[in-house]
C-alpha cells in the first residue's frame, strides 16, 4: 500500500474513534498529511545531514588550524 492509502486509513480510524461523524474527513486529512510528509521529510533529512557535515568540517578545520599554529 502506498503512503497515501495508509495515511487515509489511519486518519479515518482516528477520526471515527470520536464517534461524532463519519471517517471521511479524517481519511482526507490523513491522506493530505501523508503526501505532505512524503515531500517534507526528505528535505528535512537532507538539510540536517548537510548541516551536520558542514559543522563537522568547520570543527575539523579549526582543529587542524590550531595544530598547525602550535
Amino acid at each position: 500500500m502506498g503512503a497515501t492509502t495508509i495515511g487515509a486509513l489511519i486518519g479515518g480510524a482516528i477520526d471515527s474513534m470520536s464517534g461524532d461523524d463519519g471517517a471521511a474527513d479524517g481519511a482526507l486529512y490523513g491522506a493530505i498529511t501523508a503526501n505532505v510528509l512524503k515531500l517534507v521529510l526528505p528535505v528535512v533529512a537532507t538539510y540536517a545531514i548537510g548541516w551536520g557535515v558542514l559543522k563537522g568540517l568547520s570543527v575539523l578545520g579549526e582543529t587542524v588550524s590550531e595544530r598547525t599554529k602550535a
